[in-house]
């Protein structure tokens, strides 16, 4: 069973720049409660029982706000404010647990998740990127059936959306010899970056949610700087099939890009409606303000 999940955080996130500079990106509010802490919530719906954070010096708040803070519960508490205080308690499972690990240089996502090879040992685990709000209408969210087929098959699962065919030049492609269905898992035999319209092997992007074996940081040792002068995940993982089945799984739920302004907005509005208790009033604003 996959019990840990690794988040990498150590970036400077440039494209949500100025809010970034004073602000990790992963911290930035949706409706109420920072981006990060939906992806954490996702990983633990899925069975994660440990969430390790590479991260920087710069975003000490992320590891606070994962952290107890029993000042602010006793203050609660002897207020009477029952209510608060029970948010604050049940961000984080008594169950699961959050450790970090720095990220010495910006050497990119594969360098990240070998930072903690240490922490994961010789067990699979899973890479959640924090900048994608996945959201799902069912109770099994995708991670927890992309850990079930791999649980089935052993072979490594790259979670991946369907996207519109004049925008394959955005996104890293996955080439397979067949669309699958949603919710279910295909052999895959690499993936293209950015491929030109016109000549993408598909047009299924991967979405950042990755199902990966042990042995993947072994090839992520030896993987020599590539794109960026950076250790680039999907090399390693280009690396492993040569050995071993790597599997591309259509997601069923929605995702959100909250490291772009655009997509974050967007997200607030998805999950702004569905809050329980402010959804039906900002509903209400939006029908206020539709132009």
């Amino acid at each position: 069973m996959i019990k840990k999940a690794i988040l990498p955080v150590a970036g400077l996130g440039t494209r949500f720049l100025p809010a970034s500079k004073s602000i990790p990106k992963e911290m930035v509010t949706v409706v109420d409660r920072p981006a990060i802490e939906y992806v954490v919530r996702e990983a633990v719906e899925a069975g994660i029982e440990q969430i390790i954070l590479v991260t920087h010096s710069s975003k000490a708040s992320i590891e606070n706000y994962f952290d107890r803070n029993f000042e602010l519960e006793t203050t609660l508490e002897q207020k009477k404010k029952f209510d608060l205080l029970k948010e604050i308690t049940d961000i984080l499972p008594k169950h699961v647990s959050v450790v970090s690990v720095r990220q010495p240089q910006p050497l990119g996502l594969g360098h990240a998740v070998l930072c903690a090879k240490d922490i994961v040992g010789d067990e699979a685990f899973a890479v959640l990127l924090p900048d994608v709000l996945v959201k799902n209408q069912t109770s099994d969210n995708d991670l927890s059936l992309m850990i079930q087929r791999f649980e089935q098959s052993q072979a490594a699962q790259i979670m991946v959306e369907a996207v519109p065919d004049n925008l394959v030049d955005q996104y890293g492609i996955v080439d397979v010899a067949v669309t699958p269905n949603e919710g279910e898992s295909i052999k895959m035999q690499g993936i293209v970056e950015k491929p030109a319209v016109g000549t993408a092997p598909s047009n299924l992007s991967v979405v950042g949610r990755y199902i990966l074996p042990a042995q993947i940081m072994a090839l992520l040792e030896n993987t020599p700087r590539g794109a960026g002068n950076e250790i680039q995940l999907t090399d390693a993982i280009a690396a492993l099939q040569q050995s071993e089945v790597v599997e591309a799984y259509r997601m069923k739920g929605q995702t959100f890009d909250c490291g772009s302004k655009l997509g974050y907005l967007k997200a607030v509005l998805h999950y702004g409606i569905e809050h329980p208790k402010l959804g039906a009033d900002f509903k209400g604003l939006i029908q206020e303000l539709a132009l």
